[in-house]
C-alpha cells in the first residue's frame, strides 16, 4: 500500500506540472521517460530469452512444458477472439460516420512502413544469426533461438557441463532481477515524467471532436475487455479479480506509460512472481511467450481501425467483410512487436495491401498516443489473468 500510495502521488505530480504548459519541465519529462523507456528496453530483451531458456531447461523432459504451453495458447486465444467481438459489436452499435473528403485528401502518411509483406514479415522471424535478433530486438526471433537452446538443454543428459550452463544462465538471470528491483524502486521519477507528458498531450487537445465515435468504439472496447471480460474469465477460474490486478497494478501502470509491452516485460515477471505468487517457472515461461502473441488491445485497435479507414474508402462492410475482418485481426496481432505504435504500422500495412485510403491513418495518428497507452495496459493486465489462470490450472493439476 505505501508503494501504491508514492505511485499515486507520482502520478498526481505529474499530471499537474504537465498541465503548467511550461516548456523546460515539458523537455525534461521527455528526457526522463526516454531514459526510462530505454533501461526498461534494454533489460526487457536479456529477460525474455533467459527466462524462456532456463524454464524450458529446468522442465526437463516431461510434458510440464506441453501443459504450460497449451494453457498459455488456449487463453491466448479466446481473450483475444473475444476482444476482437468485443470491438466489432460496439462499432456496429455506434455506426461511427464517414470523414468529410476534404480532411482525407489534406493528411499525408509516410508508407516506409507498409513494404513488407505479411510474409516477409514470417520470414524475418527465422533468424539466419545469433547476433542479429539481439540488435534488430526481433522478440519472435529471439524466442525461437530461446526455445531452441531451452529444448535442447532439457533433452541432454544429467551431466556436470549441463548443470554447469543451467547455472550460469540462472545466475544471469538472477543478476537481471536484481537490476530490474532497483530500477522499480526509482520508478515514482518515470512515473512523475510519463503523467507529465500525457497531461501536456491531453491539455493540448489531442482528440479531435470529428472523430469521438471512432474513439468511443476504440477505447471503450479496450474498457470493456478490462475491466468486464477479462475479470469474467478469472472469475470463471474461481480466481479473485480485484486481487489480482491489485497485485499487477505496478505492471499494468508501466505498461499505460511505457506503451510497451515488451518494456514492462521486466516489471511484469518481478510483479507476477513477488506480488501475486505465481510460481516461477510458469512467470517466466508465460509472460515472455504472451509478450509476443497475446495482444488483445492490438486485435481490437486493428480490427475497428481497419473496418474505418475501409468504410471511409467506400467499401461496404456486410457481415461476411467484419467477421473476416475479426479473423485477420485476430491472427495479425499474434506477433505484432510489442513496442510502442506496433499496432499502428502493422494496420498501415494492412490497408496500404488493399488499396484503402491510408491517409485516414494520418488523421488518426494525434490520438494515437492516448489509444496506444490504453491498449498497452489492456495487453498487459490480459497477460498477467492468461498467467495466473495458467498457473491456477497446473496447481489443481499437482
Amino acid at each position: 500500500m505505501k508503494q501504491m500510495f508514492v505511485w499515486i502521488g507520482a502520478l498526481l505530480v505529474g499530471a499537474i506540472l504537465g498541465l503548467l504548459q511550461i516548456g523546460w519541465i515539458g523537455n525534461v519529462a521527455d528526457f526522463i521517460a526516454t531514459i526510462y523507456v530505454r533501461l526498461f528496453q534494454l533489460l526487457a530483451v536479456p529477460t525474455i530469452v533467459l527466462a524462456v531458456t532456463t524454464t524450458l531447461a529446468s522442465l526437463g523432459k516431461g510434458q510440464e512444458a506441453g501443459r504450460i504451453f497449451a494453457h498459455t495458447i488456449t487463453y491466448t486465444l479466446l481473450t483475444t477472439i473475444v476482444a476482437a467481438a468485443v470491438g466489432l459489436l460496439l462499432y456496429v452499435v455506434i455506426a461511427p460516420g464517414s470523414l468529410p473528403a476534404e480532411a482525407i485528401s489534406q493528411q499525408t502518411i509516410d508508407g516506409n512502413e507498409t513494404q513488407l509483406t505479411y510474409t516477409d514479415h514470417l520470414l524475418s522471424v527465422i533468424p539466419n544469426n545469433v547476433v542479429k535478433p539481439f540488435l534488430e530486438g526481433n522478440v519472435l526471433s529471439l524466442l525461437l533461438l530461446a526455445a531452441a537452446v531451452g529444448i535442447a538443454l532439457a533433452q541432454m543428459p544429467e551431466t556436470a557441463q549441463k548443470r554447469t550452463v543451467v547455472g550460469f544462465l540462472q545466475g544471469l538471470q538472477e543478476v537481471l532481477f536484481t537490476l530490474i528491483r532497483g530500477l522499480i524502486l526509482t520508478l515514482p521519477i518515470g512515473i512523475v515524467a510519463f503523467a507529465a507528458q500525457l497531461s501536456a498531450q491531453l491539455s493540448a487537445g489531442v482528440v479531435a471532436d470529428s472523430l469521438g465515435k471512432y474513439v468511443a468504439v476504440v477505447l471503450g472496447g479496450n474498457l470493456i475487455q478490462f475491466f468486464v471480460v477479462l475479470p469474467l474469465f478469472l472469475l470463471l477460474r474461481g480466481l479473485n479479480p480485484i486481487r489480482t490486478l491489485g497485485r499487477m497494478m505496478p505492471a499494468v501502470l508501466m505498461a499505460l506509460f511505457t506503451k510497451s509491452s515488451a518494456a514492462t516485460l521486466p516489471v511484469t515477471m518481478e510483479t507476477a512472481e513477488q506480488r501475486l505468487g505465481v510460481k516461477s517457472k510458469i512467470a517466466r515461461f508465460v509472460l515472455p511467450i504472451c509478450t509476443t502473441i497475446n495482444m488483445n488491445g492490438c486485435a481490437a485497435f486493428i480490427l475497428v481501425t481497419s473496418l474505418f479507414v475501409m468504410q471511409q474508402g467506400g467499401v461496404e462492410l456486410t457481415w461476411t467483410t467484419m467477421l473476416t475482418w475479426l479473423l485477420i485481426s485476430v491472427v495479425s496481432a499474434i506477433g505484432n512487436a510489442g513496442v510502442p505504435m506496433g499496432c499502428y504500422f502493422l494496420t498501415l500495412s494492412l490497408m496500404s495491401g488493399i488499396n484503402a485510403p491510408i491517409a485516414v491513418l494520418g488523421i488518426i495518428l494525434p490520438i494515437y498516443t492516448i489509444i496506444d497507452m490504453v491498449e498497452t495496459a489492456v495487453n498487459v493486465w490480459s497477460d498477467s489473468c492468461v498467467c495466473a489462470m495458467t498457473d491456477h490450472d497446473l496447481r489443481e493439476v499437482e
